[in-house]
């Protein structure tokens, strides 16, 4: 790091620090006391509400000016809370500043100006201007002018506006670190965020959540932030690489660029698992930016499959493919998996879809009191005298419609039915109460009737009747009566289709048995929605304009499409590594291709991130090797200690083995630790071997919702994404990790590391630590026999 009193500049640049200081803490003050106000007056109106409205409903001018003066008052309350909330945020940005006013500076010459006065623009991660409001002190990171900072050094410049290209000359490009109001390092730079910036963030331990370091940004990941014009934006990075720092920053970037058009409820972003959401979750508040909205894939598959069936969630199907040898099950298994993870599999579906217009479709009778009130008979005979030239969709909207009709008129004949009347004798005082007035309003009774009783009897018999059959009305217009379920049980009775592999019988068996068992593979969930909507008609999301996949290599091309389907007005981001393609269900080959291929040549642009930030040199370069990538990613010049490798004669010793990192780690003040298992079978044993020993240590499952920094053990699928300041590899033998088709999972166990990073084998070595060249990239520890 620079001594920053060496720096000629180092005295004024304080000074100029100072005085923002102050001027931020004037603002902080004078704001804080308006928000006091502004709140003081919403409790008062709030308090007060009834007291200042006019009630009055004896005529229609009278309830035209008491709806005025409702109006006038909530219109009051509802401007003072946005006037509080835009205070707040203001507010928050200000202390934000407060802490960090900046973090570069760039001096530039406009060419487009005729003075020669050169412009110093300051860059923080809010914007504060003078008393005046005419200029800027601080520039806003997202401002067009600051890509300067990111994309150039001194020299030649050119950046658009929302009113063209500007171009200029760069005369000085400077960063700081500001701690506080002082200015602990400074110093000039060239193209690239200089190392001694970079060097002090990655240096520090990991916290429990991501950070949003924006002074950092690199030149390839300002590409992705501020891309405008791709409506598909692939980013295939090296683990490290900073892809989840860069989206999220990006989400902040458009929110800011489109502010008066974009909002946070219009973003979507698929993260890989529960805990991952909670691990990004302060990055965007950070950034002044309400979070956008986050799910996982399973979660939006189980919201829209409900209760047709128990869903698999990918994490089960991976513990069961991880822990079962191989044999036929396996085979057929993964034969599964990969046709149905392809679009080939969509045209078969497509071509069933368009077969059941014709005949096929099965119906679910609408029951009641334990009989067919209408039956699936009634049903198919209406369905198929309707225009088969109008879509599937339409037709059944139809059938729904009749439907409809036909409990209405089914109602009416109810209600002469026994039940009805027992029913009837049951209701209290205040259902006859409302018979009478409503037939009273209607002028049903008369000064001499007869058939008070009857017509009394008869409006409360509809009313019983239409109380019980609206659960019928309900479930008939979310088109329940269709037996989806059923119709995708047939598509794996049918002759094998031209377009499916010699595996077709055995993949239709194993689906059966599946769902015979009312449990959905998660390879299947997807396909069955496809088929569902195809019936049923899309369910279109046209509000969302920008979705986020983060671990894209972990999705399938039939779920791209189906994605793409779902979100027609969407431009998308997808993130990703295929050296951390762990999954049997990413099913897209080698790339990103056949999402690509959805969107076209013209639509789509790649951007790929060599350098890895996350982890020392040491361990970038040990885990290269790992999968052969040695000449392919760069790690960041941040030196660290070699990987290590212990050898133990048996499990206690692992275990022994284990602890003693732990307490080493814990005694180094490393604060987030991982020991990451390859399943969480063996996530568990090792956790309630070692728990007694280690008070503190955390199991972190499927379900886990936070994250949390401390002694944690993960299986290795579950840790993807997150990184720790030290990793054990609990389990680095032959016996763990050997089959060519875990390579990529023990990859992305190791590269979880940031600075420390070590194995152990019991018995014989992972042949992916025998490769050529890796055994110069680690060091292996002597342990003799302890004691007993």
């Amino acid at each position: 790091m620079s001594n920053t009193n060496l720096h000629p500049d180092h005295q004024e640049e304080q000074a100029r620090v100072n005085d923002i200081s102050v001027i931020i803490a004037d603002r902080i003050k004078e704001l804080e006391g308006r928000t006091g106000g502004v709140r003081g007056e919403i409790v008062d109106i709030r308090r007060n509400f009834w007291d200042d409205v006019t009630v009055n409903f004896e005529d229609s001018a009278e309830t035209a000016e008491t709806y005025a003066s409702m109006k006038q008052q909530a219109e009051l309350m509802s401007e003072r809370e946005r006037s509080f909330r835009h205070m707040e945020e203001q507010l928050g940005t200000l202390k934000r500043l407060a802490r960090s006013p900046y973090f570069g500076r760039i001096d530039l010459v406009d060419d487009g100006v005729v003075s020669s006065k050169t412009d110093s623009i300051y860059l923080g991660i809010g914007s504060l201007m003078d008393k005046s409001g005419e200029h800027y002190l601080i520039y806003d990171w997202r401002a067009p002018v600051s890509s300067l900072y990111y994309d150039y050094g001194p020299g030649p410049v050119r950046y658009e506006t929302p009113g063209g290209t500007v171009e200029g000359e760069m005369t000085l490009k400077r960063q700081f670190v500001i701690r506080n109001g002082v200015i602990r390092s400074m110093f000039d730079t060239g193209v690239t965020i200089g190392d001694e910036l970079l060097q002090e963030v990655l240096g520090a331990q990991s916290d429990a959540q991501m950070k949003s370091i924006v002074a950092t940004i690199q030149s390839e990941q300002n590409r992705i932030i501020r891309n405008e014009k791709a409506r598909l934006l692939v980013v295939q990075g090296a683990a490290g690489s900073g892809k989840t720092s860069a989206a999220l920053q990006r989400v902040a970037y458009l929110l800011y660029r489109y502010r008066g058009s974009l909002n946070a409820e219009q973003i979507v972003l698929f993260s890989p698992n529960p805990m991952f959401n909670s691990y990004i979750s302060t990055v965007l508040p950070e950034l002044g930016e309400q979070n956008m909205a986050q799910t996982t894939y399973q979660q939006y598959l189980e919201h829209r499959i409900g209760r047709d069936f128990e869903l698999e969630d990918p994490f089960t199907g991976m513990e069961r493919l991880l822990s079962e040898q191989d044999g036929e099950g396996n085979r057929i298994r993964m034969a599964n998996i990969s046709f149905k993870s392809g679009t080939s599999f969509m045209g078969v579906i497509d071509n069933y879809a368009e077969s059941l217009g014709s005949s096929g479709i099965v119906f679910s009778p609408i029951m009641f009191r334990g009989r067919a009130l209408i039956s699936k008979e009634e049903m198919e005979c209406r369905f198929y005298e309707l225009d088969p030239s109008v879509s599937i969709p339409n037709r059944i909207r139809n059938l729904a419609g009749w439907l409809l009709k036909e409990l209405t008129a089914r109602g009416k004949k109810e209600r002469k039915k026994r039940w009805v009347l027992d029913a009837i004798e049951l209701l209290d005082s205040d259902a006859y109460l409302e018979a009478y007035q409503e037939l009273k309003r209607k002028n049903k009774y008369t000064d001499q009737s007869f058939s008070d009783f009857d017509s009394e009897k008869e409006y409360l018999a509809g009313m019983v009747v239409q109380e019980k059959f609206k659960k019928l009305r309900r479930r008939t217009k979310a088109l329940k009566f269709l037996d989806i379920p059923a119709m995708y049980r047939t598509l794996f009775q049918q002759e094998s289709p031209k377009e499916v592999s010699a595996d077709w019988e055995d993949i239709c068996r194993q689906t059966l048995e599946q769902l015979d068992n009312g449990v959905m593979s998660y390879e299947d969930a997807t396909p069955y929605l496809y088929l569902k909507e195809k019936l049923e008609g899309f369910h279109t999301n046209t509000t969302v304009k920008h979705v986020f996949v983060d671990e894209a290599q972990d999705y399938s091309a039939f779920q791209y499409a189906y994605l793409k389907r779902i979100f027609p007005n969407s431009r998308f981001t997808v993130l990703g590594d295929f050296n951390q393609a762990i999954f049997a269900y990413s099913g897209t080959g080698v790339g990103f291709q056949g999402l690509e291929s959805l969107f076209g040549p013209e639509e789509t642009e790649r951007i790929e991130l060599h350098r890895s930030y996350r982890s020392t040199r040491q361990i970038v370069e040990f885990t290269s090797y790992i999968i052969g990538a040695e000449h392919d990613i760069v790690p960041f010049n941040r030196d660290g200690e070699l990987p290590s490798l212990s050898i133990v004669p048996d499990e206690e010793e692992r275990l022994a083995a284990i602890r003693e990192k732990l307490e080493e780690w814990k005694k180094r003040g490393l604060a987030s630790c991982a020991v990451i298992c390859k399943t969480a079978a063996e996530s568990k044993s090792v956790f309630e071997a070692l728990k007694p020993l280690i008070p503190e240590l955390l199991l972190v499952g499927k379900n886990t919702a936070t994250f949390e920094k401390g002694l944690l053990v993960i299986p290795s699928y579950l840790a993807k994404g997150v990184e720790f300041d030290a990793v054990v590899i609990s389990d680095a033998s032959d016996a763990a990790y050997s089959k060519e088709s875990e390579r990529k999972l023990f990859y992305t166990a190791c590269t979880r590391a940031m600075h420390a990073l070590h194995l152990i084998s019991a018995g014989k070595l992972s042949p992916f630590l025998s490769t050529s060249g890796s055994e110069s990239t680690y060091r292996v520890l002597q342990n003799p026999a302890r004691k007993q």
